[in-house]
């Protein structure tokens, strides 16, 4: 199973409709398995792994 490394939780909001009624709802992290080089698979954000791979092309 692959470990969680984000800190991320949901968002909480309301969905509202026409008639101003207010639903709750959650907007969940956007959270991706991973793996990595050692071999070893994560779960991390979209944007987390956007960041990593971004650090990463400008180390290389």
């Amino acid at each position: 199973m692959a470990k969680k490394v984000t800190n991320k939780k949901p968002l909480f909001g309301n969905r509202r409709s026409h008639s101003l009624r207010a639903t709750r709802h959650a907007q969940k992290p956007n959270l991706q398995k991973v793996t990595l080089d050692n071999g070893m698979s994560v779960r991390l954000t979209a944007r987390e792994l956007r960041t990593l791979n971004k650090i990463s092309k400008d180390v290389a």
